[in-house]
């Protein structure tokens, strides 16, 4: 692919067409969102369709490479993918994209990590539009919300606002607006799966009427990269969905249907959306600013108006059974290559993993227990295969009753689960964890807690020699902090002694 690169190009320019030709150009991409649900799947695409990237993330120790099939004569990964820290709310950080970029993919949203999200994306927007003018950028294509009603969600409202700051006469833009996506980790999907596979009857509020028409993450996949570098959708919005009209409850239906359940559903109209937002928040994994944000858009209809661009790219969407029948095949594999569980937006944090990365010693309280290890490569195999369905092998309903109480103080619980029962990276979430460091030929797994705490917890898994040390280090956050410690310690004694000894049996 690579080698073909300046024979491809030489094509576009002797045809004197460039994007208008059906043969791509090889390009310098801008991958913004590369740690998120959609970007880590796009990143995979581009690189395999031959074009080096530069990927923004806000902290490099959360960027873990994608499994990609490359070609023997590929150059070395290092020279496709370039990772560069950017804090799109630091317009000072935006110097660090390079100036010859061809297109950017803008896949940014904070609609679950703030409050004020609105004011920060219209910020990231206006930053960022700012520095694409000075670099060679041709294209920008933005994944966007579909806002066909005169009457919209904040959400929505700012999405909208988004695209508006992001024109530019120095650039050309491309939006696809998106309603709900359909795939293996996607928030929609996970939020369809809890509320379905946990509630075989369902009181639910009258928004589930409301009509919607949801797209499979493929498709998705399909429209970002087919308008890279086509001119006909310079300065375009096109809006991208299956041809399916559904309302929520025909997708709540639909979905139990394809898992063999049987559920009922009735709709009231005396649901507030307060209430409605507490509903999803503890009977999905969803975080309560994501569940507000959803409850206020789903009483907007989300439907397509027509346009060409199926014709024109050769796209025929799949329908959502069959995108339903998809994602629960790569379940079933666990080969989920993205979940929007793994995003900081599902616990409502910013953390940086570096700051937390390092232990602290001082002014601690910890729990250190060693246990001799017969099979060093079994211990290791449960250590990573830790959470999530295969639970915690010792004490898991104390585990999971200090979930429930964490999410009624508005913590995440324990739902999150983790994206691959096997494998496991640095940013990933782990239950009411994330995975700060992981090293796999040292044996060393180190989780930061996402629960609720009057201070900072750790819990740290290492083989040194023979043995396992398994370590409960907390910070406490004055006397409120000392005293939970002491009146969880009891528990520690019975949580902590068979969870080792489980994990070294």
């Amino acid at each position: 692919m690579w080698q073909k690169a300046s024979e491809v190009n030489e094509m576009n320019r002797f045809y004197g067409c460039s994007t208008k030709s059906f043969i791509p150009l090889i390009m310098h991409i801008l991958l913004t969102g590369s740690t998120g649900y959609i970007g880590k799947r796009l990143l995979s695409e581009l690189v395999q369709n031959g074009h080096t990237l530069s990927c923004c993330v806000r902290d490099k120790n959360r960027f873990n490479l994608p499994d990609l099939s490359l070609p023997e004569d590929a150059p070395p990964i290092d020279q496709i993918i370039r990772v560069i820290e950017v804090d799109l709310t630091d317009a000072s950080s935006l110097q660090n994209i390079p100036g010859d970029i061809d297109a950017a993919y803008y896949l940014v949203h904070s609609m679950s990590s703030s409050v004020d999200y609105e004011r920060v994306e219209a910020e990231c927007a206006r930053n960022f539009k700012d520095r694409i003018e000075q670099t060679s950028a041709k294209q920008v294509i933005y994944l966007s919300g579909i806002v066909n009603q005169e009457k919209l969600s904040e959400h929505l409202n700012s999405r909208k606002r988004v695209e508006q700051l992001l024109h530019s006469e120095h650039y050309a833009l491309t939006t696809l607006r998106a309603g709900i996506i359909v795939g293996s980790g996607s928030a929609s999907f996970e939020i369809i799966r809890d509320l379905v596979e946990k509630l075989p009857v369902m009181i639910a509020p009258k928004w589930l009427k409301t009509r919607t028409q949801p797209i499979g993450i493929s498709d998705v996949l399909k429209f970002l990269t087919g308008v890279l570098g086509r001119e006909e959708t310079y300065n375009h919005h096109y809006d991208i969905g299956s041809d399916d009209i559904l309302t929520y409850k025909e997708m709540l239906l639909g979905f139990a249907e394809v898992r063999g359940l049987n559920r009922h559903i009735w709709t009231v109209p005396v649901m507030t959306p307060k209430l409605s937002s507490y509903w999803l928040y503890f009977v999905t994994s969803t975080s309560y600013l994501l569940a507000r944000s959803l409850v206020d858009s789903m009483k907007i209809e989300v439907v397509c108006e027509p346009n060409e661009l199926r014709e024109l790219l050769g796209i025929q969407p799949i329908s959502y059974r069959a995108a339903l029948l998809k994602a629960f095949h790569k379940i079933e594999q666990d080969q989920i290559a993205s979940s929007w569980k793994d995003s900081y937006a599902s616990s409502g944090t910013t953390i940086a993993i570096e700051k937390y990365s390092m232990v602290p010693r001082f002014g601690c309280f910890t729990d250190i227990r060693r246990h001799s290890i017969r099979d060093r490569e079994q211990t290791i195999a449960k250590v990573w295969s830790i959470g999530g369905h295969n639970g915690w092998y010792f004490g898991t309903w104390l585990w999971q009753i200090r979930g429930f109480l964490d999410k009624l103080i508005g913590g995440v619980g324990l739902r999150r689960g983790r994206t691959n029962q096997d494998s496991i990276a640095v940013g990933d979430a782990l239950d009411f964890w994330r995975v700060v460091d992981v090293d796999k030929a040292k044996g060393r797994l180190l989780l930061f807690a996402e629960m609720k705490l009057p201070g900072e917890a750790w819990l740290e898994f290492k083989i040194e020699d023979d043995l396992l040390v398994q370590t409960a280090t907390f910070r406490p956050l004055g006397i409120s902090g000392r005293l939970y410690w002491y009146s969880v310690l009891p528990f520690h004694g019975i949580i902590f002694s068979g969870l080792i000894r489980k994990l070294c049996e």
